[in-house]
């Protein structure tokens, strides 16, 4: 579940799970700090929200934790079932997730964003039934102006083109998202809105980005057209983005993060 992150749990849309392995695995890379965070332990229950391809839903189950991983994406899905055949994954919807047995705590990774703001309440009220007394809930999705300059830059571009962009993305702040935390059983323990400048690699780093999560942002965009339309994104964003002498992009990430404790 994901900007450049992890395939989103609620919703049953296409993803090439080869291709986000290939060209996004800094999502799961900068998830092993949430990891830390999570700090899961042997024989705990960990309910992986978003799990994508696997990565992280792993290294949870290497720590002794007994892990299951779900994700909306039937080919985030078959992915982890083919490179950790070993796992507990399957394909649910977050916001009518409903567990068989309450976990120790929830871990959610780039994942939570993809969530339409209007369904949030529905998934933490899922979530909440799904912790016993004192579970723990730790998340990192994008936060408060995460990827700003480049909707700003695919609004510009589409409205010049006769198109409307369509940002599927909820980036909450600290003071938006901690009430909503509240309001269903959770006590924040922590919460942090930070800058993480992320690197897509290679001159086509950002058409590479726009490829894999621009669907729902550029889905007016004619299939014909749509080359040139990422094109005439990237070139709005190239001298703020593009950094020539290390041939990598730049893209404005910025990040919410927290951990909550069921009350």
């Amino acid at each position: 579940m994901t900007d450049g992150d992890a395939s989103g749990p609620t919703t049953a849309d296409e993803w090439d799970a080869d291709a986000y392995d290939d060209q996004h695995s800094y999502v799961h890379q900068y998830g092993g700090s949430v990891l830390e965070l999570l700090d899961p332990e042997p024989g705990e229950r960990i309910l992986d929200v978003g799990c994508g391809t696997g990565h992280l839903t792993a290294e949870i189950a290497e720590h002794g934790a007994t892990v299951h991983g779900i994700d909306a994406s039937a080919e985030m899905i078959q992915g982890a079932r083919e490179q950790y055949p070993a796992l507990s994954v399957e394909q649910a919807d977050a916001r009518r997730f409903e567990a068989e047995e309450p976990f120790d705590a929830v871990f959610s990774n780039a994942a939570l964003h993809w969530i339409p703001d209007e369904d949030h309440d529905d998934v933490l009220a899922s979530l909440s039934d799904a912790l016993v007394p004192g579970g723990r809930f730790v998340a990192e999705m994008g936060g408060t102006g995460n990827v700003e300059a480049i909707v700003e830059a695919a609004t510009a571009e589409l409205a010049e083109r006769g198109y409307e962009a369509h940002p599927p993305w909820y980036f909450p702040g600290i003071h938006e998202y901690t009430p909503r935390l509240a309001a269903h059983g959770f006590e924040p323990r922590r919460a942090v809105l930070f800058d993480r400048p992320t690197e897509l690699e290679g001159p086509e780093g950002i058409h590479g980005w726009l490829g894999m999560f621009g669907d729902s942002l550029l889905g007016e965009v004619p299939d014909a057209e749509l080359s040139a339309a990422i094109e005439g994104v990237a070139d709005r964003l190239r001298e703020e983005m593009y950094d020539p002498d290390r041939d990598v992009w730049v893209a404005d990430y910025r990040r919410l993060r927290f951990l909550a404790v069921k009350e």
